[in-house]
C-alpha cells in the first residue's frame, strides 16, 4: 500500500514540475519584432547620429517594454531629398518583406520643396500608404503616418510663411486621407514650429530636426506604437 502511495505521490510531483516547465517556456518564449520606416531626410535623420534618428529612438524606446529575450529590428528606406516618386521607386527596388509589425511613413516635404505638382502627391501618397499597409502584414492597424515637419521655422526657412502654408496643405491632405480610411495619423509639425525660439530643436545644419526634436516626436509616437506592437 505504501508503495502505491509513493508512486501516486511522485507522479503528481512529476506532473507539477512538467506544468511549471511548460509555463516557464511560454513566459520566456522569444518574440521577434520588425519595424519598417519609410521616408526622406526626416526619417534617415540628416545631420544627426544614427541612433538619434527618430526610427531608432522609437525602436529603443519600445524595446524597454519588451521581454529580455525579445528582439526588435528596424529597417529604414529613406534618403535625403526623396519625393514620393523616389520613395516608391526605392521600395520597389528593395522589395522588403510583407511581415512587419510596425510601419511608419513620413513623406512629402521634397514634393513641396521641389515645387512638384500637388496633384502628384494626391496620387502617390495614397499609393505609398497602401504599400505601407501591404508591408505591415496587410493590416492598416500596424501603420502610422507622421505629419511633415515645417522647415520654415529654421534658420534656413527664416520664417517663410509660404512654406508653412504649403506644408499645411500637404498635411491636411494626408490627415484627411488617413482619417477617411481609419489609418493612424500623428502630428509632430507643431513641435518643429518652435525651432526659431528653441534652437535646440534644429540640427547643426540649420534645416533639419535635431535629436532633441526627434525625441519629442517619439514621445508622441511611443504610446501608439507600443499598442500596435502589442496587438
Amino acid at each position: 500500500m505504501k508503495i502505491i502511495w509513493k508512486i501516486v505521490f511522485f507522479s503528481i510531483i512529476g506532473l507539477f514540475f512538467q506544468n511549471c516547465s511548460t509555463d516557464s517556456a511560454a513566459i520566456i518564449a522569444t518574440k521577434n519584432y520588425k519595424y519598417l520606416a519609410l521616408g526622406d531626410s526626416y526619417t534617415i535623420g540628416e545631420s544627426v547620429c544614427e541612433t538619434c534618428r527618430f526610427p531608432v529612438q522609437l525602436k529603443d524606446s519600445i524595446g524597454k517594454y519588451l521581454n529580455a529575450n525579445d528582439t526588435f529590428q528596424v529597417k529604414i528606406i529613406a534618403t535625403t531629398g526623396w519625393t514620393t516618386t523616389n520613395l516608391k521607386s526605392a521600395i520597389a527596388a528593395e522589395n522588403p518583406t510583407n511581415d512587419y509589425d510596425l510601419v511608419t511613413l513620413l513623406i512629402g516635404v521634397n514634393n513641396q520643396y521641389q515645387h512638384q505638382p500637388f496633384s502628384l502627391y494626391e496620387q502617390e501618397f495614397p499609393e505609398l500608404v497602401n504599400t505601407a499597409i501591404q508591408k505591415a502584414k496587410g493590416d492598416k492597424n500596424n501603420v502610422i503616418v507622421v505629419s511633415i515637419p515645417d522647415y520654415a521655422f529654421t534658420p534656413f526657412g527664416n520664417g517663410n510663411t509660404t512654406i508653412s502654408t504649403e506644408i499645411d496643405n500637404y498635411n491636411a491632405f494626408a490627415e484627411n486621407y488617413c482619417n477617411a480610411n481609419n489609418i493612424t495619423f500623428i502630428t509632430i509639425t507643431d513641435i518643429t514650429r518652435l525651432g526659431l525660439v528653441q534652437p535646440e530643436l534644429v540640427a547643426t545644419d540649420g534645416l533639419h530636426p535635431s535629436s532633441v526634436a526627434y525625441a519629442k516626436f517619439v514621445e508622441r509616437l511611443l504610446p501608439v506604437a507600443r499598442t500596435k506592437i502589442a496587438d
